[in-house]
């Protein structure tokens, strides 16, 4: 006996509406966002859990929380989602060249050091091109291309658990900032176990240099004695010059506060001193004109030039 199935149809306007209940949490903020009525989003839900057979939702009196139907078809709509507004995209690059909007994850430490000039120098090659730049650690960023939230990721290199392509972008050095009168201050290294006698201000939880901090700690078997913890390098070197402690950032972004703030930069004398900076995306094949081009324009602004690898992550 051959089972044989209705096609189902799907409508790009009942996906974007589930996502925007599962991106705002509520249908009435959905709603809003597409400044549609609550009932017309609802009745969209509704036809659309009917279309698939399965609930998207657990209703109750306190709102509707998503299944695990739910949470699956989120990345699913999001990448359909994303594939419409690629050809419609594509399709008008034919007409009037180069152009588009390109979802950019990366982090801090590259936003403060390399992306203004890298990215002004390409939008000035490309001013058909709109690029959104949010800030996150690597983690989410890492997550954000994997889920289709972003098209291109800057992050360090490391071990992210997703199935990503990542490129070789830049390189950068993680240094100790002090205070102008610390007793560390007049030197030109220090190694780990020397600055772990002292207090620090740490970064943002799950960050790398956070998480770099604890790890030099573990493997030194010496205590992390941390006073205070910021969510941004210009925080943490506030902080640092208000002496609450010493801190490690990278040290380009370092040189935005010394003069300013009267803190000092000395080097770390350990080889994790030294990171890579990644630019990491799901597929090049499947990237717009747009992201295309400005993946390799940051490729070959960096100063590193291995080749490019399929890998579920960096160690």
């Amino acid at each position: 006996m051959v089972v044989q199935y209705a096609p189902m149809k799907l409508d790009p306007l009942s996906l974007r509406l589930f996502v925007a209940v599962m991106e705002e949490g509520t249908i009435a903020a959905a709603a809003a966002r597409e400044h549609l009525a609550q009932a017309a989003v609802s009745k969209r839900i509704s036809e659309l859990e009917q279309a698939l057979d399965t609930s998207l939702f657990q209703r109750s009196n306190k709102g509707a929380q998503a299944t695990a139907a739910g949470h699956a078809l989120l990345g699913l709509a999001r990448g359909v989602l994303n594939g419409l507004e690629d050809i419609a995209e594509q399709m008008a690059g034919y007409a009037s060249g180069l152009r588009g909007h390109v979802r950019v994850s990366a982090n801090i430490s590259a936003i403060t050091q390399f992306l203004p000039d890298d990215l002004r120098s390409f939008l000035d090659g490309a001013p058909l091109v709109q690029v959104h730049l949010q800030e996150a650690i690597s983690t989410v960023i890492a997550r954000a291309v994997a889920d289709s939230t972003a098209d291109i990721g800057i992050l360090n290199a490391g071990d992210y658990g997703e199935s990503l392509t990542l490129l070789p972008y830049r390189e950068d050095e993680l240094v100790l900032i002090v205070p102008r009168e610390h007793p560390l201050a007049r030197r030109k290294k220090v190694a780990m176990r020397e600055a772990l006698a002292h207090e620090f201000v740490g970064a943002h939880p799950g960050s790398a240099v956070n998480n770099q901090l604890h790890k030099a700690a573990a493997e030194a078997g010496l205590p992390l004695r941390l006073r205070i913890q910021v969510g941004g390098y210009d925080a943490m070197s506030l902080m640092v010059a208000a002496g609450m402690g010493i801190g490690i950032l990278p040290r380009l972004s370092a040189r935005l506060y010394l003069a300013s703030l009267g803190i000092r930069a000395v080097a770390l004398d350990e080889p994790w001193a030294r990171r890579r900076l990644m630019v990491c995306v799901r597929s090049i094949d499947a990237l717009s004109p747009a992201a295309r081009t400005l993946v390799e324009h940051l490729c070959d602004a960096g100063v590193v030039t291995t080749p490019a690898r399929r890998t579920s992550g960096e160690a």
